[in-house]
């Protein structure tokens, strides 16, 4: 028991360190760095080359597993939380973002019921030319049967517990490959807002995605794990329609198809059994953002979706589907001289490409 507080402890004390740094470090460079420097602006773009952008993003995105039975009753597994908050810092052709569950916002405050969920997340991205890659770790754990009266009839939403699976726990590692085929389509003017867009336009932007997951599931008689490889060709688009120079809207859209190569690997009362699979998937993804952008501030929503599913066999379908909002406020700030120099020099060379 002392264990399993003491890593509760530790967990909660590495977010708050992580937080807190980088609340400082993004207060501490606003306040000492001077805010005369003009960005560079041309026929299509506004740039800012010396500016280090920060910002917050609260989304309502959940977790979530559902399994859909044909002939039998569906399973919905879904993790104890409100919010995502997101911290992210960019800075010309480098961002970089931690995500985790905001507890100070009001949620998870029905844990008596439903149990404890815990969330982490680390993107790393870099824009080389018309180039972009990500890079993408985070971590989930705790989860609960949401539908739990389709399973008893004689359940009570707020009253009763719902089924819990504390140690249901998630890991993906992802990364992302993307062209962008229009040069007078900047797509850091709605990611990392870097640059701003002065005339509407839009490109196609075909991406190659690949990720690995783990799904550990573990009770008293019960240890499994499942090991999923996803490889998916995505066919996307994005536009940005300008609105009174500082006002923008931005739809997209990205279908794409992929395979799943998956091993399942457990134990059940001692006996051990293991299945290997290959699946092919269906994704859909989406979304329209809305924001106005200043030299130094910028705020704005977004709605976005996500629809992914494949045939587990002639019965069961494992989909999931989230529909979610996000606002965001960010603020732009002069780059350090000992931050500047390294990166711009990387900078010069990838404009080369």
């Amino acid at each position: 028991m002392k264990t399993a507080n003491k890593q509760k402890a530790n967990q909660k004390n590495q977010h708050a360190l992580i937080c807190s740094f980088l609340a400082a470090f993004f207060l501490n460079l606003s306040a000492l760095f001077s805010q005369n420097e003009k960005p560079k602006d041309t026929a299509n773009f506004i740039y800012y080359p010396d500016k280090i952008m920060v910002r917050a993003n609260l989304s309502t995105q959940s977790d979530d597993y559902f399994l859909k039975d044909k002939k039998g009753t569906n399973l919905d597994l879904e993790t104890n939380n409100s919010y995502k908050l997101f911290l992210s810092i960019d800075y010309k052709f480098i961002g970089f973002s931690y995500g985790f569950y905001p507890k100070f916002f009001g949620g998870n405050k029905d844990e008596d019921l439903k149990g404890k969920s815990s969330f982490s997340d680390y993107n790393f991205r870099f824009f080389l030319g018309r180039w972009l890659q990500t890079v993408n770790y985070s971590k989930t754990k705790g989860y609960y049967v949401a539908n739990m009266s389709e399973f008893d009839p004689n359940w009570i939403k707020g009253k009763d517990p719902y089924l819990q699976f504390p140690d249901f726990k998630t890991m993906q590692f992802g990364m992302s490959t993307s062209y962008l085929f229009n040069s007078k389509f900047s797509l850091k003017s709605i990611t990392s807002f870097t640059e701003w867009q002065k005339k509407s336009d839009g490109s196609f932007l075909p991406s190659l995605i690949y990720s690995y997951n783990t799904i550990r599931s573990k009770s008293d008689d019960l240890d499994g794990k499942q090991k999923e490889f996803d490889l998916k060709l995505a066919a996307g688009y994005y536009y940005n329609f300008i609105i009174h120079k500082k006002f923008y809207m931005a739809p997209n859209l990205s279908p794409s198809l992929g395979v799943k190569f998956m091993k399942d690997k457990s134990r059940d009362s001692g006996v051990e059994t293991v299945e290997k699979e290959t699946y092919f998937t269906r994704n859909l993804d989406g979304g329209l953002k809305i924001g106005y952008n200043s030299d130094r501030i910028l705020f704005g929503a977004s709605l976005n979706f996500s629809v992914s599913s494949y045939n587990e066999d002639k019965n069961n379908v494992i989909s999931n589907d989230k529909v979610y909002g996000l606002l965001y406020f960010g603020y732009r700030f002069n780059a350090p001289g000992f931050i500047a120099k390294p990166v711009e020099k990387i900078d010069d060379k990838i404009k080369m490409l």
